[in-house]
């Protein structure tokens, strides 16, 4: 017995179902998914730091990438070492001095002040009284920085201008080799106001 129920679609071709289905996705969408593309890797390109030659040069060795590291812990590790093996007895390790020793570094502005005067100061010493932070000390200091190299001394001396809230400029081994040769042969050491009179 035959099914009196027939299909009354008209037959179709392999070529008419492929076009049948093209035609349910509209051609806008592709022009849309398309434009979408490009902006995201535009912008991926632009935005990104993956690519930045500021962010990702091709350095030549490990110690030279730690030169354009910044300081840790307000100051720099060379410096940190000198100065507690040497300033720290007198000054304390925190800046803070000691009373009837040795005045504070933190917040003075004979650190925070011009880099060529504060370099005089460990490389030929300091007698007499000074005025810092509004108190008047009357101590004297060696040269405790005179054997220090340049290095080392610059290190320091940034170490204190950089530490514990200090806020000011490195002290350079430049800065420092150029003060020691104006001082070459210089016995005595600095009064306040000879410090205050250098520029």
């Amino acid at each position: 017995m035959s099914n009196p129920i027939r299909s009354k679609a008209a037959p179709t071709s392999p070529q008419q179902e492929d076009l049948a289905s093209l035609a349910h996705v509209p051609i806008w969408l592709f022009v849309l998914l398309f434009l979408l593309t490009f902006w995201g890797m535009y912008y991926f390109d632009q935005n990104s730091g993956w690519f930045n030659v500021q962010v990702y040069t091709p350095y030549r060795s490990v110690a030279e990438l730690k030169l354009y590291q910044p300081p840790a812990g307000g100051g720099n590790e060379r410096g940190k070492a000198v100065y507690e093996n040497i300033c720290a007895l007198c000054h304390n390790v925190d800046g803070m001095g000691k009373p009837n020793q040795a005045p504070p570094l933190v917040g003075s502005e004979w650190v925070l002040g011009s880099p060529t005067r504060m370099a005089r100061i460990p490389l030929a010493g300091l007698a007499g009284p000074i005025t810092i932070k509004g108190v008047e000390w009357n101590l004297a200091m060696p040269a405790m920085g005179a054997a220090l190299s340049d290095d080392d001394l610059s290190a320091v001396l940034t170490y204190m201008r950089q530490s514990w809230g200090n806020k000011a400029s490195a002290i350079t081994p430049e800065q420092v080799k150029a003060v020691r040769a104006e001082l070459s042969g210089r016995s005595q050491p600095f009064t306040s106001d000879q410090l205050q009179q250098i520029p």
